[in-house]
């Protein structure tokens, strides 16, 4: 029986790869990073000590870099289990609950028909191409020339012209043999309430719309006219094309991040013209949607490619109100490790713009700063309105929850919850210090330590709303406390720092270290960039040089300059690059024990503190007393804690290993 590549494309997208070699290889722990779909292990098809064979769940395909062995699922399946290729996709198919398809005598003839539609499109690409390069191109060739292309970007995308006729294609295609149903059947020619169909693009600058197989199966066309009723015109729904489903530059920006340049990273833009600049200004990995809004299918297509794409989005308000649309679309199926960020460009500019008179550069620094989902949300949110009132807060929250509740992973979900309750105390705390409200809500009514913000007794006493406001907000956005805010904690600073001074530990601590979650967010940002680097990097080629080299590429200098001037005042030593790896080891296995029992703690703390809340709703007088000594032994072990960790701080200095200044 034959099978169509519709068919195995589907199967083999549902299942990954490392699921069907998982069965017969043991992973290795230390170079395997199970939350990017990397896996290593030692290969199956000839005898090796140390794992050279190598998979990826999002190429979908595996390679021994011993032997030189190469495949997908179904080659792994006849070579290695000795199965038909039949048999081979029976099993695939029986893994991803697809059912096998029944045996159809017009499916070869359907088959036939779409070969032969693809060779259609193929004549109208080189029919457009050439078109573009005869006279009566003329007019499309300078305004693509004004618009920055080169000869070989209109080369690369197959750019094209439609000329301003009714007939000319038509008349092309009828005299290398197409049949008209052939044309309507590609979208070509089009009935608009006439006997006689008529060429559907007509001067107009045409874009190729290929396939994941790199075939034409579409037209996007720019308008010349500036009369024309739409400026962009895509092909209609066709055997070939189904518009949600396809993303422009898929192949092309899928190679560029499975390679050294894209660095895993695809960026969707709006538009093609967007898309090209890019592409010409030395970004590869860009694609956009097809004149309408993402989709959610083609969002699943971005994280095929990669767990984290950027969707990037003009600063305008049309642009703004896109991104939100995208935030909605994307939250309820965010997953641990797979999410999206948001890059917005400055306002009444697009990548086109950006790229086209200063190079890359400015679009990078808007990349840079791209904004994760959570950040979305939250701005979106908190920034409409005051909150001056209990009744404004309370809504805020409600919202926040409401938004928050349709993430189907249990786990996002959680930590997305008390991301927005961390939000919201940030945001109203220094309203309550300064009497700008009574506590209100559960979830931002009190401080870390169980406190009230204002009311009897507190620090807000006797304070009118507003008392104070301009200084406070000055004195909150100085160098002082802003600095001091941005500087992570030293417990968190010693665990970064002294894997990356010491990377070698990443071979026998991997899991754990891939499993910290930190509380800073440029901590979170470096350890992400950290694990994709050293697994990029794994084996011989990791080392601390190369590995430093590699984050300070990625912006990340200023940080690790500052958390190494931290640990060198603390005199944490072992977090030094001149410490010794045992001792490195040591003293990072006791700053993680310390991290892991503090956080244990702390979500301990918010818990009882959420319950006294309920209990005292309820009037419950008992529960509450139950409630507050659990409370007090939680905030007594924090305390005994924190003593034990000073003393642990200190023991660089008490041994006698770092003497003199702090620095270097």
């Amino acid at each position: 029986m034959r099978f169509s590549n519709t068919f195995l494309d589907e199967i083999r997208d549902r299942v990954p790869i490392s699921d069907v070699i998982g069965r017969r290889v043991t992973w290795d722990r230390r170079k395997t990073n199970v939350p990017r779909g990397d896996y290593w292990a030692c290969c199956p098809f000839h005898g090796e000590k140390s794992p050279s064979f190598h998979c990826e769940d999002r190429k979908g395909r595996y390679h021994c870099f011993g032997c030189g062995v190469t495949g997908d699922h179904f080659r792994f399946l006849t070579e290695i289990e000795g199965l038909s290729f039949p048999e081979a996709v029976q099993q695939i198919a029986d893994m991803a609950g697809v059912p096998m398809p029944v045996a159809d005598p017009m499916e070869a003839k359907r088959q036939k028909e779409r070969t032969s539609l693809l060779d259609v499109m193929e004549m109208a690409t080189q029919f457009f191409q050439d078109q573009l390069q005869a006279a009566n191109g003329a007019r499309a060739r300078a305004y693509l020339r004004d618009r920055g292309l080169t000869g070989r970007t209109i080369e690369t995308f197959r750019l094209g012209y439609s000329p301003d006729s009714r007939n000319a294609l038509k008349e092309f295609l009828a005299g290398k043999g197409v049949l008209k149903e052939q044309m309507e059947a590609c979208g070509l020619v089009v009935h608009e309430n006439v006997p006689v169909s008529y060429d559907r693009f007509r001067d107009r600058i045409m874009f190729p719309i290929l396939s994941s197989r790199e075939k034409v199966i579409a037209f996007g066309g720019r308008a010349m006219s500036p009369d024309a009723p739409a400026k962009y015109l895509n092909s209609n729904e066709t055997e070939l094309f189904h518009k949600g489903n396809v993303l422009y530059n898929f192949t092309r920006a899928r190679r560029a991040a499975q390679g050294n340049d894209g660095a895993g990273t695809i960026i969707a833009v709006e538009g093609y013209m967007d898309v090209i600049a890019l592409h010409q200004a030395g970004v590869e990995n860009a694609v956009a949607p097809l004149g309408t809004a993402l989709t959610e299918n083609q969002l699943e297509l971005l994280w095929k490619m990669t767990p984290q794409p950027v969707l990037c989005f003009d600063g305008d308000g049309a642009g703004i109100r896109a991104a939100n649309r995208a935030a909605d679309l994307a939250l309820p199926h965010i997953k641990p490790g797979r999410t999206v960020r948001f890059a917005l460009l400055p306002d009444g500019k697009d990548p086109d713009d950006l790229v086209r008179h200063d190079g890359r550069a400015p679009f990078d620094k808007v990349m840079a700063q791209a904004k994760p989902l959570a950040e979305m949300i939250w701005s979106r949110e908190a920034g409409i309105g005051t909150f001056d009132t209990p009744e404004a807060r309370a809504e805020l929250e409600a919202r926040l929850k409401q938004m928050v509740s349709v993430i189907s992973d249990e786990n996002v979900r959680r930590h997305y919850q008390q991301d927005m309750r961390d939000r919201l105390n940030g945001l109203f705390q220094p309203q309550f210090q300064r009497g700008g409200g009574n506590q209100q809500g559960r979830g931002f009514s009190r401080d870390g330590n169980g406190r009230n913000f204002g009311g009897r007794g507190g620090p807000g006493r006797d304070r009118q709303p507003g008392t104070n406001t301009k200084a406070t907000d000055r004195l909150m956005r100085s160098g002082m406390i802003k600095g001091h805010q941005d500087i992570p904690g030293l417990r968190e600073s010693v665990l970064a720092l002294t894997i990356v001074n010491h990377p070698a530990l990443l071979q026998d601590e991997y899991d754990e270290i891939a499993a910290i979650d930190y509380e800073s967010r440029e901590l979170q940002r470096l350890w992400s960039a950290m694990l994709g680097t050293a697994a990029a990097m794994a084996g011989p080629q990791l080392n601390r040089e190369r590995l430093l080299e590699a984050l300070e590429e990625q912006g990340f200098a200023a940080l690790l300059k500052s958390l190494d001037q931290q640990v060198r005042n603390a005199r944490l030593w072992t977090a030094t690059e001149e410490a010794a790896t045992e001792d490195a080891r040591e003293g990072y296995r006791q700053a993680l024990a310390l991290h892991k029992r503090s956080k244990a703690l702390r979500w301990h703390k918010i818990e009882l503190q959420s319950a006294i809340a309920e209990a005292t709703e309820e009037g419950d007088g008992d529960l509450i007393e139950q409630l507050m000594r659990a409370l007090q032994e939680v905030q007594l072990e924090a305390l005994r804690l924190e003593n034990q960790e000073a003393i642990i701080d200190g023991f660089g200095v008490l041994s006698g290993r770092i003497k003199g200044a702090a620095g270097k």
